[in-house]
């Protein structure tokens, strides 16, 4: 989030970023990764993601990536959306 294409994206200074990431931190939990599932991915480097997801029972995956994730997400019941998305879809569910 913090990389300087992905600040330009969201429009957020590096402060900003960093509180975000601070709150986020605050409510996360550790996930053990029980089961690994490589290879699934085009890119080896988001199978790590993936595993993560899968392996903490996540329902959504948020990525501005979501061409590397293709449909292996939905493998395991997990949607894979852009951040936009993910707002819209939690904005819904109020």
């Amino acid at each position: 989030m913090s990389r300087p294409d992905h600040l330009a994206a969201s429009g957020l200074s590096a402060a900003d970023v960093g509180a975000l990431i601070d709150a986020v931190v605050s409510i996360a939990r550790p996930i053990r990764l029980a089961f690994l599932w490589r290879p699934q991915l085009r890119d080896p480097a988001d199978d790590m993601v993936l595993e993560t997801a899968v392996n903490g029972g996540a329902r959504m995956l948020v990525t501005f990536n979501r061409r590397d994730f293709g449909t292996q997400g939905a493998k395991f019941g997990i949607r894979v959306c852009t951040p936009g998305e993910a707002l819209l879809a939690v904005e819904k569910s109020r």
